[in-house]
């Protein structure tokens, strides 16, 4: 353990100083992601003029709880493994004695921590924008998720990230084959944006529609931890059973194509 702790806390400070020397690039993100900012005010502005069953405070606060959510738990590590994989430098980090996954998973951390700084100013502009977010309306009240409520958010996202990471990693893996893998991966990515609760809330959508689609594992990404961070009931132990029994299974899968995949990359001269 100990010498697992030195090497993830070299990995993250190598990582963190290089997040560190592009973090005008880290900005650019930050601003490129804020597509729940776009539909907050959309959703808000809808909602005011009352054809939605929830508020326009309520649409606020789902919103900036989304965009919180969506800031820790970006992933990109498909386009990272596809450049190291097309241009050959995949080679030199099979030689260390550690697989490369960790590596790529503590360079996401690194890059959370330095695009915290970030989130944080984003944060406070959406609440001075939209105090309704905090302070509450005639439909709800303020903004006061208890210890519970905010622990549980937290973990969600952890699972949250755990689950895209796996997921887009697993994805990855298909470079060994595949010239342009992000590409195949921007198809899952637009069920993961309709699905997740990203573009529209799921509670103003047609009750078929939603019990279908809380048996796929996109709205436990972002809407299931929104609604922890919002303090509001959701289903707790489902979520976390889903995205466990989620992880479990793509990591399953995700450990045989890749040894799948070494065998590939060996074989066509690496």
């Amino acid at each position: 353990m100990t010498a697992w702790t030195r090497r993830l806390r070299a990995f993250f400070g190598i990582e963190y100083a290089l997040m560190l020397t592009y973090r005008a690039e880290i900005l650019l993100w930050a601003v490129a992601t804020c597509l729940p900012l776009i539909m907050l005010g959309v959703w808000s502005q809808a909602a005011e003029s009352g054809d939605f069953v929830r508020s326009p405070a309520w649409m606020a606060r789902y919103f900036i709880a989304v965009f919180l959510v969506r800031q820790v738990t970006i992933v990109w590590v498909i386009h990272h493994f596809e450049f190291l994989v097309v241009s050959g430098r995949l080679s030199p980090q099979l030689l260390l004695p550690v697989d490369p996954v960790w590596r790529y998973a503590v360079a996401h951390l690194a890059e959370q921590a330095c695009r915290l700084p970030i989130v944080v100013v984003m944060l406070i502009g959406c609440l001075l924008l939209f105090p309704t977010a905090w302070r509450g309306d005639a439909a709800v009240g303020p903004w006061a998720p208890g210890l519970g409520a905010v622990a549980g958010g937290v973990l969600a996202c952890m699972a949250a990230f755990t689950l895209r990471f796996v997921l887009q990693y697993t994805f990855a893996l298909l470079a060994f084959w595949v010239e342009r893998v992000a590409a195949v991966h921007e198809l899952v990515y637009l069920l993961i944006l309709f699905a997740s609760g990203m573009v529209a809330p799921l509670e103003v959508f047609p009750a078929a529609a939603r019990d279908a689609v809380l048996w796929t594992p996109f709205p436990w990404l972002v809407w299931f931890p929104a609604k922890l961070l919002m303090g509001e009931s959701a289903p707790v132990l489902r979520g976390f059973v889903t995205l466990g029994g989620w992880i479990l299974v793509l990591a399953v899968i995700n450990r045989v194509v890749w040894r799948c995949g070494l065998k590939h990359h060996s074989a066509m001269g690496a």
